[in-house]
């Protein structure tokens, strides 16, 4: 597998109509590493992983300026939002499996990229065991995607993502909506990516941003504005934060 590219976002700014969710948010997530995304409700986080995978494009009235790039080539200079997103996939905050059969969950998109019928179930096959859902599935793949639990849809949702090979994952609070216990699991799945793919990952959680991010962005609301106040290594951003926000957001102090 290549090495995945660097992420890159200098100077985005997300509109929705006269209202700006975030503006002049800059920062990195190097190759292979996962960064997450932390910050109060509000503050703009969602909208920024919905700026890079171009889904502000289906928004009316959302605009994303600013500039974005896969090691160094921006992203508004892929043909097409589809082709964009098979090398940026994205995970949601809750699980959204297609109401198909398990199988078909993974065969649909692959289908939509063109992938050739031979190659559908094998890739589907290997996506299913890079989760860890094959041995819980491989023997009902023609039942529904809906009779799966919270935490096996979600894993089916990251599953689709990876199907298509991409090489960055974008994942939407992925836990939220999950019990302990399946939280636990997508959080051994995640931990199991770093280095595979560039991973930007939108958390509530500070203790899971603690335990899988490698590197940690702190968003805030400024004037009903999002905002980025920092960007750095997990402990630093924990224990030696440079701002107030910072060091009060992390110490449950605020927020």
């Amino acid at each position: 597998m290549k090495q995945p590219p660097t992420l890159e976002l200098d100077d985005v700014h997300v509109r929705y109509g006269e209202h700006a969710a975030i503006a002049h948010a800059s920062f990195r997530v190097e190759s292979g590493e996962i960064m997450a995304l932390v910050g109060p409700s509000g503050c703009g986080k969602s909208s920024l992983l919905a700026g890079i995978n171009r889904l502000t494009d289906t928004i009316p009235g959302c605009t994303t300026r600013g500039t974005i790039t896969l090691d160094g080539s921006p992203l508004g200079q892929w043909p097409d939002a589809a082709s964009l997103r098979r090398t940026v996939g994205m995970v949601f905050q809750q699980p959204n499996p297609f109401p198909l059969s398990i199988h078909d969950n993974l065969r649909f998109p692959l289908a939509e990229h063109g992938v050739p019928r031979r190659e559908r179930d094998e890739r589907a096959e290997q996506a299913l065991r890079s989760v860890g859902l094959w041995e819980e599935v491989h023997n009902r793949l023609g039942r529904s995607a809906l009779t799966l639990s919270g935490g096996q849809q979600q894993r089916l949702c990251m599953a689709r993502a990876l199907v298509l090979e991409p090489e960055v994952l974008l994942l939407d609070e992925p836990c939220s909506a999950l019990d302990p216990m399946a939280s636990a699991a997508v959080e051994e799945l995640i931990d199991s990516l770093r280095g595979r793919y560039t991973i930007l990952m939108v958390t509530h959680n500070l203790a899971q941003a603690r335990r899988l991010a490698d590197q940690v962005t702190v968003c805030w609301v400024d004037n009903d504005c999002g905002c980025v106040v920092e960007t750095g290594g997990r402990e630093q951003i924990f224990t030696r934060g440079r701002h107030p926000v910072t060091r009060a957001y992390c110490a449950g102090e605020c927020g």
